[in-house]
Formats: structure tokens, sequence, C-alpha cells
């Protein structure tokens, strides 16, 4: 217990490096590095103490007459690591400043002796003298040195031009035209708001502890009381995750603009040139079209347009929302990968609300957030390999670095069980990560009674909505009783809808339409975005839609209302429908790696204090006994069926029974129908099979609503209770 402390305490000790930005820790090491050439230039004039002195000596030993070059150097790399932008440029810089100075040395003392630049520059130079001669080795090690600087200061001999500086010459040679290029701007300077991001909410369990990040101290003295166990928590630092890779390269923006523009004028199109905004993974080319230009014409010309920029996909969109615009997204020639933590350390994500999670970069390279409180609930769909797993990734780590257990659980439903188990450790998870359609439908069905509770609660405090809520128990003092938010994640909706479309349909359509005050949510996936997996009702209650890469428009229109989905790029590309727009916003999402995936939940398990745990948990009951107490409450047994309450209504009202009957009215397969009526037999509800003839119904109506089946009343009369469902508390 105690080197289990110790390992915490030193954990916390270290970490206030981890929380630094890289930008910050390089400025650190800058000042010791000029500090350090500072005091070895005091010790060349013998100003430096008895220290000095010894390092006087030693230096020029080993670097003869040419020891100016030593501070000179500490100086030149600690420009060069103050313009290092990423932290595995260090060692790159400093391994530039060491090739700098031995190639000095080697041609100083090439050049006056060894005494010129002591033994360093005698067994860099005298190798080279011995075998390739004085001019030659002159030049190498020339190279050397030169080869340092480039890369200690990170710098090119011959600096190819910017989109900016194209764009500013092709002004000069596009006729009657004005040409705008607006390149991404940098991750770590982005401070550009999103148009639909909402403004802080002062959530009731809004962290108060100072993170790895830099935390805000909480204002109201309400939320206070509610910070029990939030002093547990530990929000994981950004270094667990990568910055954004690479660099798009949108080709030449002037060519492809003078392309356009005569392809357009050779249809009878006149068009003006205006801005181009160069995103991570598309660069959109927008233009003014003449007065009585029909867009219809513009957009017919798709084909066209991309057989002359030789460049497919390529998307139309007509007209720009909020602009008199049409803008022509072209695909990159390369595409950059938007890291998540960019995103996360961007100013607006810090001041957005509990719910607020990073969704990607949109063309302009601008970020764009949502939150799913105000969603509330949301349908991601693509095809295999579009993205789908890593954008709910993206999504569970944004809301993992705002919330602390006490703010959010998850449930998280994986029936292919393997993109969503790594969360299993994770202090956020109500359950383990559900993996059968049995339990799914428990776990729906669970979430249903919970948000009815839910409305009790908030029905007997008079309030309308969980914010609300939480405030007034806060007021009365009565911090415990504080309800969390409930995320639910089903990875792949398809593969349950095919075992058990009613009853999943049913669970969600009730979940969507009533579960948003209650601050229940839903995150629905899949890969085959078809009307049978994506119903009319799932459609009408899930309003904000993510559309990943799909194979035809039939698919995009199924997702969306429209096509284009059908254009996307994939690796990620998406078109993202708010609930509140009319039109989608195209948008690269956010990429999260399994390694950086498994170190942020890693970290919340290492950092999860015993104590905290206990308080997380204290008061509830693993989920998953109780989806398995209920599934036997509900059954009776392994042999028994989620319709048997049904078909027993069926048959009574009926009066008849028969395999093929049950088949009709329930929409079931002769196997389910036929253990149904194995089921109904046994119970006493029906007789036994009689050849071709109708089973017997050995049971009334009236007689079902006052004794019920024979198993369950036998079952009732030994236990003395009636419960077929066990209502217990989440609350944390």
């Amino acid at each position: 217990m105690k080197k289990k402390k110790q390992k915490h305490h030193d954990s916390q000790r270290s970490s206030w490096y981890e929380g630094l930005r890289p930008e910050a820790r390089h400025s650190v090491g800058a000042v010791f590095l000029f500090a350090a050439g500072a005091v070895i230039l005091l010790a060349y004039f013998d100003k430096a103490g008895i220290v000095g002195t010894m390092t006087h000596r030693l230096f020029t030993a080993l670097f003869g007459n040419a020891f100016l070059l030593v501070p000179l150097t500490f100086f030149v790399v600690g420009i060069g690591l103050l313009r290092a932008s990423r932290p595995r440029l260090v060692a790159t810089t400093l391994f530039g400043g060491t090739m700098m100075l031995f190639g000095t040395l080697g041609i100083a003392d090439a050049l006056w002796g060894k005494q010129t630049a002591g033994y360093v520059g005698f067994f860099m130079s005298y190798p080279l003298l011995r075998f390739f001669d004085f001019w030659a080795s002159i030049i190498l090690l020339g190279a050397l040195g030169v080869a340092g600087i480039v890369v200690m200061l990170n710098i090119s001999l011959w600096p190819r031009r910017t989109p900016a500086e194209d764009a500013s010459k092709e002004q000069k040679t596009l006729p009657n035209a004005s040409l705008l290029v607006n390149t991404p701007p940098a991750a770590e300077d982005d401070n550009t708001e999103p148009d639909h991001t909402e403004p802080e909410e002062s959530g009731f369990l809004q962290k108060t502890l100072q993170s790895h990040r830099g935390g805000t101290k909480r204002k109201d003295d309400l939320v206070k009381q509610s910070a029990k166990g939030l002093a547990f928590y530990t929000t994981p630092p950004f270094s667990l995750l990568d910055d954004t890779k690479g660099v798009p390269s949108s080709g030449d923006i002037k060519a492809n603009a003078n392309i356009l523009k005569r392809t357009l004028a050779n249809f009878g199109i006149d068009v003006e040139m205006a801005e181009v905004h160069i995103g991570p993974s598309v660069t959109q080319y927008t233009l003014k079209p003449a007065e009585g230009i029909k867009l219809s014409r513009i957009t017919a010309l798709h084909n066209d347009l991309a057989l002359a920029l030789a460049a497919h996909p390529l998307r139309i969109e007509a007209p720009i929302p909020g602009k008199s615009l049409v803008g022509i997204e072209v695909p990159n020639r390369s595409i950059a990968l938007v890291g998540l933590r960019s995103l996360l350390e961007n100013e607006v994500y810090e001041k957005s609300s509990q719910l607020t999670f990073a969704i990607g970069r949109d063309v302009a390279g601008n970020p764009v957030y949502a939150d799913l409180a105000k969603m509330p609930h949301l349908l991601i769909a693509g095809s295999t390999g579009s993205g789908k797993s890593i954008t709910i990734h993206a999504l569970i780590l944004s809301l993992l670095y705002k919330n602390s257990p006490q703010a959010l659980r998850f449930i998280m439903i994986d029936p292919k069980r393997v993109e969503l188990s790594v969360y299993n450790e994770s202090p956020h998870l109500l359950t383990p990560v559900i993996v059968e359609a049995k339990k799914t439908i428990m776990a729906l069905r669970w979430a249903v009674r919970e948000m009815e509770r839910r409305y009790e609660l908030l029905s007997a405090e008079h309030v309308r909505d969980i914010h609300s809520y939480n405030t007034s128990v806060l007021k009365a003092a009565r911090a415990d009783d504080t309800l969390p938010n409930l995320v639910i994640i089903i990875d792949e909706l398809a593969d349950l809808m095919g075992a058990y479309p009613r009853e999943i349909e049913a669970s969600i359509v009730r979940l969507a339409q009533m579960s948003r005050a209650v601050g229940i949510h839903l995150v629905v996936s899949t890969q085959r975005p078809s009307v049978e997996v994506i119903t009319g009702l799932i459609k009408a209650n899930i309003t904000a839609r993510i559309a990943l890469v799909v194979a035809s428009n039939i698919d995009s229109r199924t997702i969306l209302d429209m096509s284009g989905a059908e254009k996307l790029l994939g690796n990620g590309d998406m078109l993202y429908l708010a609930g509140d727009t009319a039109k989608p916003r195209r948008v690269q999402g956010a990429f999260i790696s399994e390694r950086e995936v498994k170190s942020v939940v890693g970290y919340l398990a290492e950092h999860a204090d015993e104590e905290a745990s206990q308080m997380i948990f204290e008061g509830t009951v693993n989920l998953t006994e109780r989806l398995q107490d209920e599934s036997l409450e509900q059954t009776g047994g392994d042999s028994d069926d989620e319709l048997y309450e049904e078909a027993k209504a069926v048959v009574i009202e009926a009066q008849k029974a028969s395999t093929s009957y049950l088949q009709r009215r329930l929409r079931l397969g002769y196997a389910r129908a036929a253990r149904l009526m194995d089921i109904l037999q046994e119970r006493g509800i029906v007789g036994p099979g009689d050849g071709a003839k109708p089973r017997e119904v050995l049971m009334k109506k009236q007689d079902s609503i006052k004794y019920g089946d024979l198993e369950a009343t036998v079952n009732n009369n030994e236990n003395n209770e009636d419960v077929p469902y066990t209502n217990f508390d989440t609350r944390s």
C-alpha cells in the first residue's frame, strides 16, 4: 500500500513537466543553453571562478584556439530549440549543432593546425586529409557544417513557394478575378470558433481540479459541494496524444483555377473566381457565377470538370451556405491527418460545455466541434473502412478529457467484440462492454426505465431538465443525489437489427424521443446504411448525422436524405449534418490511433484512486449482474424467448395456436415460432400437437388476466415476489 501511494506521489511530482506545452519546454531548454553559453564565454576571459578556470583548460585542450565556437554553438542551438515546433525536433536540433561544431573545427584544424582546433579538430580532419587530400577534405567538412546548420535551424536552402504566394501571383494572371487563398491555420494557433459551437454552460459537475493542461477555477459556490469525488480524478495529459501529421498539398492552385474558369467558359458559363480554401483533404475553389446563370448548369458539369482537372471524386456545393458563391472541392495530392490533440488543446474546446466533442477540421482548416447535449443523439454511418470506429474513439476521448466518472457514465455495445473492448478498464463505464444481442436488449430496456425514473425525480423537484435538477439538489445540500450524464454507444446497429429488429428499434426510438431532458444520449453507428437498419422512425428521432464514404447515392440518401457521401475520399472524410442545419458540412475527421486510446485508458485506470472508485460505485450494483437477473426473471431461463408474452397474448386472443399462425402474426422464422409454441405448451397455455390440426388453447382471456400462466404462478407463489425488472440507481 505504501509503495502504491509513493508511486502515486512520484507521478504527481513529475506531472508538472508533462503538463507543460511543447513551446514552454523548448523555452526552458533554450534559457539553460543561453546561460551555459554565457558561462563558457566568461570562462574564456577567466571571469567564472575556479570552475571557469577548469572549464577553460579543458575546452582549450579539446577545441584549441577555436574555443569561442563552443559558446557560439550553444547560442545557435538555443535559437534552434525555440524554433522547434514539435518535441521530436529537440534531439534533431542538438544533433545539428554538434554537426556544425565538428565540421567547423575540422576546417580550422585543416587550415591552421592542431593548436587552432584542439584534439577534436585534429581527429575530424586527420582521417580526411590522409585519404582525400586538402581540398576534398575542406569540401566534406564544409558540407558537414552547412548540413548541421540546416538540421539545427530546420530551414531549407531553397524554400518552396507557399500556396499563398502562388495565389498572390495568380491574381496578376487571372483576368477579372480576385483569388484569395486561405491556408489551414496551425494547430497550436487555432482560436477560430466554429459557427455551431455552443458557448460554455455552467455544468453541475464541471472540473475544479487543475488538470495537466491547466484547469479552470470553479465560480459557483454551490457546485463546490459536488466536488466530493472530483478531487480524486486526474485528467489525462495531452502528451498522451499525437499532434496533426503531415501538410496538405493542393497542387498548382493557379493552374487549377484557370482550368475551372476556362472549362466553364467553354460551356457558356461566365464566372468570377473568389477565395480558395486549403483543407486537410480537399481544396475548395469558390466562384461567383454571372447574373442569369442557373446553378443547375454548373452542377451538371460535374464530370466535365473532373475530367479537366484529372481529379476524382470531385464535389460541387451550390450554393455555399451563407454565401452567394459556388464551391468546387478538389482532392489534395497529399492529405494531412488531423490529430485529436490539436483540437482538444484549442481554446474553443476548453471553454465549451461538458458534452462537447471534437469532430475534425472543415475545408478551410477550421476546427469543428459539436455538443452532444444539444443534438441530443448522433447517427454515424458509412461503408467498411471509412473511419466510423475512429470517429467514435475521438468522440469518447473528447468526453473523457472533460468529464470525471461522477459527471459522465458510458454503456458501450460492441457486437464485433474488438472495437470498444479497450475501454473495459475505464472508470467511466457503467458496465463492461456488452457484446451479446440479448444483453443489449436488456440494457436498452433498463435505459428506458432509468429514463422514466429520472423523469419522476425531475417531477418531484419541479424542474425541466437534468441541469436544473442537479442545481436544485446542490442548493439543498444533497450533492450525492446528483445525476450523471449517460451516453449509450452502439458500434454496429446492423448486427443487432438483424437479430432482434423490433425490440432494438422500439427501445432506440423510445430513448431518442424522450431522453434528452434527463441526460441520456445515444450514439449509433452502422456500416450498412439501408432502410432495414436505419428505419424511418430512427431517422426521424436522430436528426444529427455523420455520413462517411458510402458505395452509392442511395446509401447517402438513406443517411442524409441527400446525395454527396458517395463522392467522399474515405479515411475520415465525412459530411456532418447538424440537427439545426439543412445542408451538411464537409469535415476531415480527427484521427486517433489504437496506441493513443490505450495510453489514455491506461492512464485513467492507473490514476483511479481506490477511494474515488469506492465513491463512484457506492450504492450501485454491477449492471451486468442486474441484466442477467432481469433476463432470468423475464424469460424463466435459457429456454425462454423475449417474444413469449406477446405470443401468449396472440394465441389467447385468437383462441387458436399453430406455428404458421405465430409466423404470420409476429413475422418470425419457423424455428423461433416453433420454439415459442413449445414454451407455450410447457407453460400450459396450449395443448399438444395433433397432426395437422391446430393446437387447443387451454387458457381463456379472463383466466390469463386472473392467473397468468402456470409456471409464472408457481414461481410467484414460491418467491412471494412479482418483480420482472429490478430498478436500481446509477447515481454516483
